[in-house]
């Protein structure tokens, strides 16, 4: 069985949980986020006479439009640092192969990059 809760946080640092796919409405609560799902399985498997672990919940956090645009904002930033780090890993690559094709020794390319010559060797 498949169900959704939605988790809103209290201001006593709860988390209050609705399960709204079960007739009537199941509610709970939990201590932290990562709690949501087990207990949201746990309620509704104790209204439906079903073991919890038949339950499959996709749980949806209630966030205040600022909380969410902030989340938001760091999962792009995040995305955007691990694009620039590959970017910058083929660059340096790139780098290496042609700077040591120019017979460059691996302390010179080292020293333009910024990098230790075990580093150039490893990119080598």
């Amino acid at each position: 069985m498949k169900v959704t809760a939605y988790a809103t946080r209290t201001e006593k640092r709860w988390w209050f949980i609705e399960i709204p796919d079960v007739d009537g409405g199941v509610h709970t609560q939990a201590r932290r986020l990562d709690q949501v799902a087990m207990m949201a399985a746990d309620a509704v498997g104790m209204m439906l006479e079903v073991a919890p672990d038949t339950i499959e919940v996709t749980v949806i956090p209630k966030l205040t439009p600022e909380d969410a645009e902030l989340i938001a904002a760091v999962r792009a930033a995040s995305q955007e640092a691990v694009r620039a780090a590959e970017r910058a890993s083929q660059l340096s690559h790139r780098a290496v192969e042609q700077l040591r094709s120019e017979g460059m020794t691996v302390r010179d390319v080292g020293g333009l990059l910024g990098v230790s010559p075990q580093r150039v060797s490893q990119l080598a």
